[in-house]
């Protein structure tokens, strides 16, 4: 069952757009902006600057050179960062956000630190629950 528009917070559907909806394609969105490596890219980019790909993945520990790649292109895709290649020896690609995905950083930032500040108690109740089933 969905939800209705009274149980909605106004301002819902100023944008047009509602993500309660299955064919919204805002989710399509939301999808991007809620892949792991799309997140830490964000926020890398965001409180370091521009960053080379080599600098990125440095910073995303764990992260494939494939995913790396597919995320970047996602984001660029979507306007949410820009992709400057110099020409030089080897050639320089350096990546920046842009003033939309500029917008993301806060929300995004507070969200990594809420999981590394509440990390311990989930570790918790997830071997809480594991221990019932």
């Amino acid at each position: 069952m969905g939800t209705t528009t009274a149980e909605r917070p106004s301002g819902f559907e100023q944008s047009g757009f509602d993500a309660f909806t299955a064919l919204c394609p805002s989710r399509r969105l939301l999808d991007t902006i809620g892949d792991k490596w799309v997140s830490l890219a964000i926020v890398a980019l965001g409180l370091r600057g521009p960053l080379r790909y080599s600098e990125l993945a440095s910073q995303i520990e764990g992260v494939s050179q494939k995913m790396l790649t597919q995320s970047l292109r996602k984001m660029e895709r979507d306007g949410l960062l820009t992709r400057t290649v110099t020409p030089s020896v080897p050639v320089r690609t350096d990546y920046e956000l842009t003033p939309l995905g500029q917008t993301l950083l806060p929300v995004l930032a507070h969200l990594k630190e809420w999981a590394e500040d509440h990390m311990a108690e989930v570790d918790e109740a997830r071997t809480a629950y594991d221990s019932k089933v």
